[in-house]
């Protein structure tokens, strides 16, 4: 058994995947002898590729199923992907385009034939690249939203909800998307601020010379003007209520009403009110019953229903025409900058368009009581749980949801008209292959919005009746909070409502991964790296290591790819540490058995004693959700108390070839504690794990830690005075260490030590300080006063001096620090008077000004300590 000298991780991590994935330990099938532990993948966009975000909700779903697979549950993580509609319909619409094919020509059967295919070739690339990252999903359970018994399932969903009277048509005011054509979701408006123009147009009165004068930041839409509004209690506008006002360019008579809605603090106190194309003016035009003129086509270009010059021009072509003529007309009074927050289409990234649109909408405020109780009453519970708030203010709020939309690629609304009567119903499957409906029906054109698919996640997926009910509820979901409303709260709603149950016992809310600067990261930006080269480059425990370390509960992550240099000298110091204990194995013969062992030694109880205190706080902080908790407990552990303190502790046992079983037995209890290290640290970073694990012991073919046993907390083995006495046992050692490096003393020359302490651990391990910290006589006095020419430190509550008599020349030393002392304090004078110069202090860059105030402390404190250690020699 032999580890290569360096760890490579692209030698590993491919052959291991395909270790673990042809053994089949990632597969979860119903076995009532075990409880389960299932999560169900987020389904990214089939068009998707791995990012960033996706790296840490994955690594931490992984950290999840693979600690519950080594505790022994019965664990199964579902991926899949999500046909995304619109995206996925814009990506194969250019595509087609770039071959000269006009989708609209070839018809949507055609169409969708294409569609197909190029999910076929290229869907699904984000799903393989998971992969990479050590992903344990269980791949057969693969699904996609429109598999057949996936579509079956949403489409059942449909017909319940229409039969129940919880689906409707309705005209209403949506956000429309001009690049897809379709209505899309109040959630799926992303507000951009603009700098734009707020302009002053004046309308004249019927019969009079007067004007009132409006603003607007959209002047295309006066077109569809069909009033103008004041407040009922502005006495300056209470005479003109119920007069007319001509519209400039249109010409059409529109009335002056009053409404409470209106500001008389805004602008003039006069609004324009266009009904079909403001959400707050269509509810001015509901009450006072106005008339609703659309101007816009679906590409928002301009219908008939404006003058012929306007007609076919793009809306914001129409908008320099507006000013224009309104300039010419004298009509317009001024024009100001102004900042207004603008609604964008998430997906098409243009400004969205209120618009007049009869679509399908689903009734929610019955659906949503359940689903909020089921969160009020810790059903469902939220890591962090802040994000209760927000859930709570949208439920309780909610509106109804516009399902529909203009698309083709999707489920198809299942609602069909008959051709000789009207007749309107909604079918499971096609009534025309039915014998025993009568009549031709036609289907509704629309498809459903994509989360009115995914909405049914949790129990869709599930092949068999008898899987879902062992599966589900799945225990956790792991998400970012984006999609809060998207997805999460409609998932709890679904299955409340169709199963009565929740489809999840927990939801862990990842933060947004930044760049330094604060950032979101995105291609646009240019700063989001390309995960597969970070993981090129450092390997995937690195990355997962860096991106778990880095992310606090929920918050959001400064994310840069020279981090993940901690995590590649991590990993290097596990293999090397594996490397040293092997080395000994072959040198001395396999170790003792650590069952035959009984332990005597200070430094095997100790670290038997912090291996619990970690496993304990690992296993806590994987409970909690606290998983940078969990991360940090197996680096301090492995990194500071296994690699710096126990090895070089046990290094004098192991070279003792006096005593060949002392050597057999301290390295029996090392290998022990690192196997149960390796195990703990296996869902964080799978692959240098599963490597070590396989060489550190002699192994069955097929054995693998992934499906080994996590280490059981052993509180009998947790030693406080153990631990209490290591403590101070190397505080000394670091203490005395400190000042041979202070002072330059040679490595290999030995110390005179006292220690002002009456300590009975330091004085039954003396044998053993002397021989680690390099000390020649040890003297322990609790009444000890300073000795002449002798450095000091505490450790803690212990004074440790070192007696410096023939270890250096006092003069040459004295002149040295005293050198130092007189260049620091030359620089300190420079430091200070900048610092008191105010003109600096107010008028440098903050960082510089923080610089000279951290040299200002920094210098000051080596100052006072080369004083002290030149005092030591006087």
């Amino acid at each position: 058994m032999t580890l290569s000298k360096n760890y490579t991780p692209s030698e590993v991590e491919n052959k291991l995947y395909k270790f673990w994935e042809e053994s089949g330990f990632f597969k979860g099938k119903v076995n009532p002898e075990k409880e389960p532990y299932s999560i169900v993948i987020p389904p990214p966009n089939v068009t998707g590729m791995l990012t960033m975000g996706h790296i840490l909700n994955n690594t931490i779903q992984d950290i999840l199923i693979r600690y519950h697979r080594m505790k022994g549950f019965e664990s199964c993580w579902v991926p899949g992907t999500d046909h995304a509609s619109i995206a996925t319909e814009a990506k194969v619409t250019k595509m087609l385009k770039d071959e000269g094919i006009d989708k609209f020509e070839i018809g949507r059967e055609k169409f969708l034939e294409h569609a197909q295919i190029w999910k076929e070739k290229y869907g699904g690339i984000i799903i393989k690249q998971l992969r990479s990252l050590g992903a344990s999903c269980d791949w057969e359970r693969e699904r996609f939203t429109m598999d057949d018994e996936y579509y079956k399932s949403v489409i059942d969903t449909f017909v319940d909800l229409y039969n129940e009277g919880k689906i409707y048509k309705g005209l209403r005011m949506v956000n429309w998307c001009p690049v897809s054509k379709s209505a899309i979701s109040d959630e799926e408006v992303i507000f951009q601020e603009v700098q734009g123009k707020l302009w002053h147009f004046k309308y004249p009165m019927k019969d009079s010379n007067e004007f009132v004068t409006v603003a607007t930041t959209r002047p295309e839409t006066m077109l569809g003007d069909t009033a103008v509004a004041v407040n009922p209690e502005d006495e300056r506008y209470k005479d003109i209520v119920g007069k007319k006002v001509i519209l400039p360019i249109v010409g059409r008579e529109i009335e002056v009403i009053a409404d409470d809605y209106v500001q008389m603090e805004f602008g003039t106190g006069v609004v324009k009110i266009t009904p079909a194309h403001d959400v707050n003016d269509n509810e001015i035009g509901q009450r006072h019953n106005l008339e609703f003129i659309n101007i816009l086509n679906e590409d928002a270009s301009l219908n008939r229903n404006v003058p012929e010059e306007f007609i076919g021009l793009d809306r914001y072509e129409a908008r320099k025409l507006v000013v224009k003529k309104f300039e010419e007309l004298g009509f317009l009074e001024k024009v100001e900058d102004y900042t207004n927050k603008v609604g964008y289409s998430e997906r098409g990234n243009v400004p969205i368009e209120p618009f007049m649109s009869e679509q399908w909408f689903m009734k929610m405020e019955e659906l949503a009581k359940p689903a909020i109780e089921a969160v009020q009453n810790g059903e469902v519970k939220f890591y962090p749980q802040h994000w209760e708030k927000t859930y709570f203010h949208w439920m309780e709020n909610i509106k109804d949801w516009c399902i529909s939309r203009q698309l083709w690629w999707g489920h198809r609304i299942p609602v069909w008209t008959c051709e000789e009567t009207g007749e309107q119903k909604a079918f499971k499957t096609n009534p025309n292959e039915n014998s025993e409906i009568q009549g031709t029906w036609k289907q509704d054109e629309d498809v459903l919005d994509t989360w009115a698919s995914s909405w049914l996640w949790s129990y869709a997926v599930w092949d068999t009746e008898e899987e879902r009910k062992y599966f589900h509820p799945t225990n956790s979901l792991v998400t970012g909070p984006d999609i809060i409303f998207f997805w999460v709260a409609r998932m709890i709603i679904a299955s409340k409502h169709f199963l009565n149950e929740i489809p999840f016992e927990n939801v862990y809310f990842t933060g947004i991964i930044r760049d330094e600067k604060g950032r979101k990261m995105s291609k646009s930006l240019g700063n989001s790296p390309n995960p597969l080269d970070v993981i090129d480059e450092y390997g995937a425990d690195a990355l997962r290591f860096t991106v778990t370390r880095l992310s606090p509960l929920g918050q959001d992550i400064l994310y840069s790819n020279d981090k993940c240099e901690l995590g590649k000298n991590f990993a290097n110091k596990i293999w090397n540490a594996a490397r040293f204990l092997l080395m000994h194995k072959d040198r001395i013969g396999e170790s003792a058995e650590f069952s035959s062992i009984k332990i005597t030694q200070l430094e095997d109880k100790w670290i038997l004693s912090r291996l619990e205190s970690t496993i304990k706080n690992v296993e806590e902080s994987i409970k909690e959700f606290k998983f940078v908790d969990g991360i940090r407990s197996c680096y301090e552990f492995i990194w500071n108390d296994f690699c710096d303190w126990y090895v070089e502790m046990i290094k004098i046992r192991l070279y003792d070839e006096e005593n060949p079983k002392n050597a057999k037995e301290a390295l029996a209890v090392a290998i022990e504690v690192f196997d149960s290290a390796m195990r703990i640290l296996h869902p964080f970073m799978p692959f240098i794990t599963e490597e070590i694990w396989q060489n550190i012991r002699p192994r069955k073919e097929g054995e693998s830690i992934t499906v080994a046993e996590f280490p059981a907390f052993k509180d009998d083995l947790v030693e406080a005075k153990v631990e209490d006495s290591m403590e101070e046992f190397k505080n000394v050692i670091t203490a005395v260490r400190t000042i041979r490096g202070e002072y330059k003393i040679a490595p290999s020359k030995n110390v005179d030590v006292i220690l002002k302490t009456d300590s009975v651990s330091l004085k039954e391990n003396e044998t053993f300080l002397k021989s680690l910290a390099k000390i020649g006589n040890l003297t322990l006095d609790s009444d000890v006063t300073k000795p002449r020419h002798s450095a000091s430190k505490f450790a803690q509550n212990i004074e440790v001096f070192v007696l410096l008599e023939g270890l250096i020349d006092f003069g040459q030393e004295k002149e040295k620090i005293q050198k130092e002392i007189d260049r620091l304090s030359s620089q300190l004078k420079g430091v200070e008077k900048k610092l008191a110069n105010e003109k600096f202090v107010n008028s440098a860059p903050a960082k510089v000004v923080e610089n000279e105030r951290n040299k200002l402390s920094d210098w000051t404190q080596k100052v006072e300590k080369l004083k002290e250690n030149l005092a030591a020699l006087d």
